[in-house]
């Protein structure tokens, strides 16, 4: 449900409408399918935007999601297509849900981690977008299935340009890396390992911290191209907001991206 929300976020725009899609097993006590929807309920009210609604059928396992309809500016689209050499990457969540909630399915994490976890999925990037909104980015993509090197190529190859990751400055959730040092992986990681193939060099990169960059985020956040000299201005204007903010890479004539 956040993801629908956050992609109209994505763009540089607000959601307006959003309609409920549930999938539930009839065994399922009422009280769960209830605060399913009550959660949901409540978090398309903080996104700005109003549940007006849906549809519900019956399936053996429970599923739910959200169809979000928004609305932007022309003259304010964010699109993965702008990217310009000379940008700077910014990253607004740190990486690792689907490791993390793999490992606590596993037993191989505590309530802790998976707590930390919850919360970042469940934020949502409006507060990111509208304290970015002001400072013009070029290039603009959420994280999500992809993971940060399927996102990040799908914006290399829009704008024409190569995308260089720096493996030092990945912000990771408590206990991502150790989960993907224990040679945890998910059937995402694959799919995105599959989806990138040769358009991503790796350079010799320390398997865990490769696996996090292909791992498959819930509700991830902001991957940002913005020129570089106003990357001090955007640093501060998340500072001031107590926004998390990563500068996670650069842009580069070429293609593809690099992680190094």
């Amino acid at each position: 449900a956040v993801n629908a929300l956050n992609d109209i976020f994505a763009m540089g725009g607000k959601p307006l409408l959003a309609l409920s899609i549930a999938a539930f097993p009839e065994e399922l006590p009422v009280e769960t399918v209830r605060a399913i929807f009550d959660a949901a309920a409540a978090k398309v009210e903080e996104a700005g935007a109003v549940l007006a609604g849906g549809h519900t059928i019956r399936d053996e396992e429970p599923k739910y999601g959200l169809a979000v309809v928004g609305t932007v500016h022309p003259d304010g689209i964010w699109r993965k297509s702008g990217a310009r050499p000379g940008d700077a990457l910014f990253l607004t969540k740190p990486l690792g849900t689907g490791l993390v909630l793999t490992a606590a399915r596993k037993g191989a994490l505590g309530d802790d981690e998976l707590a930390a976890a919850a919360g970042w999925m469940t934020t949502l990037n409006d507060r990111a977008a509208e304290a970015l909104r002001a400072l013009g980015p070029n290039a603009v993509t959420d994280v999500t299935g992809f993971g940060l090197a399927g996102h990040a190529v799908e914006m290399a190859e829009a704008s024409g340009v190569r995308i260089a990751l720096e493996a030092g400055r990945l912000p990771f959730l408590a206990g991502a890396l150790e989960a993907a040092d224990r040679g945890l992986v998910t059937a995402g990681e694959r799919r995105n390992r599959d989806f990138v193939g040769a358009r991503a060099e790796l350079d010799g990169l320390p398997g865990p911290v490769a696996s996090l960059a292909f791992d498959p985020q819930t509700a991830g956040g902001l991957l940002v191209a913005l020129p570089a000299d106003k990357a001090p201005v955007l640093e501060a204007t998340f500072r001031a907001a107590e926004l998390f903010l990563a500068r996670v890479g650069r842009v580069e004539a070429g293609s593809g991206i690099a992680l190094s």
